[in-house]
């Protein structure tokens, strides 16, 4: 039986692949599921610093597979309730990974599809990618997604895009920062693998910190609780191994460890 999530490993990289070509990478119970697991179970290895995030075949991800999405509409409040909450879990899992993760994106990018960009911290998406916010068409709102979204493209975008759901290209995408950079399609791979190559001059577990000192302080006033809260994230981390190879490689104009593999 083919795996619905795939994921490969090679020194210090993991690929998750969603792996449904034929649906399209659409989101059902099992592949909620099934990236939920992989997500929880990366997040947990020492050895991965790296995360890309892609689909197998035309397109990234469609959003919800339609199948499962007509056996909610029999659902009632409370077991779509439950129904709702393994997506919500998925994407957080993603996001909170301490990993660097980026989005490999292709095709066509609905709904869901558009959340699992989102909560990536790097998106790279090729010339040809289409991404929409297609809810209100069916009657629903991108409730869960909704969070990454906004983060990702603004307040003014998004109230466009959840408004109109019309289709937007990559370079829309890129203008309102749901996506970094744009690339044509036989150019992705490489992009990403020189981003891998730059993100391996970072220490792992510095990368790690600041990907959550983001979270810290963004949004917050510059009061006295974030001065006092950074100057000591500052000197916990100049006591640690990593800050002592670090500067120590500096003065020997040699590469650190971790960026020797």
């Amino acid at each position: 039986m083919t795996e619905i999530v795939r994921i490969e490993r090679e020194n210090g990289l993991a690929r998750i692949v969603l792996n449904r070509p034929e649906r399209n990478n659409a989101f059902d119970e099992a592949l909620i599921a099934a990236l939920a697991q992989a997500f929880d179970g990366i997040a947990r290895d020492s050895e991965v610093s790296t995360v890309v995030v892609q689909g197998e075949g035309k397109s990234f991800c469609a959003g919800a597979d339609i199948n499962w999405m007509k056996k909610a509409a029999g659902y009632s409040r409370e077991e779509n309730i439950r129904d709702a909450q393994p997506l919500a879990r998925m994407l957080a899992a993603l996001d909170r990974m301490p990993q660097t993760t980026i989005a490999r994106v292709q095709g066509p990018v609905y709904g869901g599809g558009v959340g699992l960009v989102a909560a990536c911290d790097i998106a790279i998406a090729t010339d040809e990618a289409t991404f929409c916010l297609s809810e209100v068409r069916l009657g629903l709102v991108p409730a869960v997604i909704s969070p990454y979204v906004v983060r990702a493209m603004g307040v003014r975008q998004a109230r466009r895009y959840f408004q109109t759901a019309e289709a937007f290209a990559a370079p829309e995408a890129a203008r309102i920062g749901l996506v970094h950079e744009v690339v044509a399609i036989d150019a992705i791979d490489a992009r990403i693998a020189a981003l891998v190559k730059q993100l391996k001059t970072g220490a792992p577990a510095a990368r790690a910190a600041a990907k959550a000192l983001v979270e810290t302080v963004a949004g917050r006033p510059i009061d006295e609780d974030v001065l006092s809260e950074t100057a000591q994230l500052i000197a916990e981390m100049r006591a640690k191994p990593e800050a002592r190879e670090g500067l120590s490689a500096f003065l020997e104009k040699r590469k650190p460890v971790w960026s020797q593999t």
